[in-house]
């Protein structure tokens, strides 16, 4: 909880979700722009101070004493070659009103947004705008922001759960690491599968020479990986629209795991390249989208929602003629591997590779966007 600052430095109450945590860790969770090195020196100089007493990094916090903090460097170098500490620019009225309208629902312990396509979770080295920063503008009275719980990636859209303190925080991360979690994904694909449904089982580890920004499978040096993926409808065998749920969370799995079996994410350049796109004025955006999660809260109670699409994407649904009625009519039933078609990780690179020949020979063949072979049979609506 922040107090009137005096002479721009900063006074905290020590919260009881902050209870018995060490000082350096104090300043990660609530001020992570503040490195490490900066809180020792602070400490050293007796300029960061508990209760008015001198205070070191491994200190504990006890719930309300009180932290003063000394106002923030913008240019602070701590070694050569170290970079300025960058100060995080207050939001303007315009940027607390873009956040808010994000939400989709709250609780007393979470907020549920539903991300735009083209917006970073979190920031980088050249990403200045970001969900993170602009959960300033859902701060409470006391000061308190909320809590990245998990990550979408930057053109990936929808539903994306925030927690209210620190305590929600850790229940949540829980969820997710534990895989009690649900997301539903939909996305639109390039081509049909020849399956109407299947788990696609391939190990997945950063590509070398890509600076780990882009994933490959890796049988050997992968960690194991899981997509259970639905056929919702088709559009004859040009594209596909997909029902996706990761059954384990590794980095760019979904894009990665489409991508290796035929049949890319469209708009998705960097794992389909220039065949993850489609003619007849289908949007050039990702077209990957949370639509659904679904996690228990801290009083044992569910929390379900589902996230709108992005105009892009409902409007390429709508060219293509599918209904978004039929995905929702699709049931939210727990992957069984054991009634789920597999693609074994051996399986994933031959068709992978089979399909980029196929394509490359109809291209020759007639200069026109390739297509696959149909499936036997349609999916049935309910």
């Amino acid at each position: 909880m922040a107090l009137a600052p005096t002479d721009n430095v900063r006074t905290f109450r020590v919260d009881d979700d902050d209870d018995g945590i060490r000082l350096d860790r104090w300043f990660k969770r609530h001020l992570p722009d503040v490195s490490f090195n900066l809180v020792s020196r602070w400490a050293r100089t007796g300029q960061v101070r508990i209760d008015g007493r001198r205070a070191a990094p491994g200190d504990r916090l006890q719930t309300g004493q009180t932290l003063r903090v000394p106002p923030a460097e913008p240019t602070l170098a701590e070694g050569p070659g170290a970079r300025p500490q960058r100060v995080v620019e207050p939001l303007s009225d315009d940027e607390a009103a873009y956040v808010q309208d994000m939400v989709m629902a709250k609780g007393r312990d979470w907020f549920m947004l539903n991300k735009p396509p083209g917006l970073a979770t979190q920031g980088g080295t050249k990403t200045v705008q970001h969900i993170d920063r602009l959960l300033d503008g859902l701060a409470d009275a006391q000061g308190h922001r909320p809590k990245l719980v998990h990550r979408l990636d930057k053109d990936t859209s929808g539903v994306l759960l925030v927690a209210r303190s620190a305590r929600a925080a850790g229940h949540f991360a829980k969820a997710f690491s534990g895989r009690t979690a649900r997301k539903v994904y939909w996305a639109l694909i390039v081509g049909v599968p020849s399956l109407d449904e299947g788990v696609v089982d391939a190990p997945l580890a950063k590509q070398p020479g890509t600076g780990g920004e882009k994933m490959h499978v890796d049988e050997e040096n992968g960690l194991p990986a899981r997509t259970r993926y639905r056929l919702i409808d088709r559009a004859g065998n040009r594209a596909a629209w997909v029902e996706l749920q990761p059954m384990t969370g590794r980095t760019h799995q979904l894009r990665a795991h489409m991508a290796a079996i035929g049949h890319p994410i469209v708009g998705d350049a960097k794992y389909g390249g220039a065949e993850a796109f489609l003619t007849g004025g289908i949007s050039r955006k990702m077209h990957l989208h949370a639509r659904r999660l679904k996690v228990e809260g801290l009083d044992g109670k569910p929390i379900d929602y589902t996230a709108d699409l992005p105009a892009h994407f409902a409007e390429s649904l709508a060219t293509l003629g599918f209904e978004q009625i039929a995905g929702e009519m699709m049931p939210l039933d727990t992957p069984d591997p054991a009634k789920s078609p597999v693609t074994k990780a051996k399986r994933v690179a031959a068709a992978a590779k089979s399909a980029r020949k196929a394509r490359k020979g109809e291209r020759r063949a007639r200069g026109s966007a390739p297509l696959t072979k149909p499936t036997s049979r349609k999916p049935k609506r309910k």
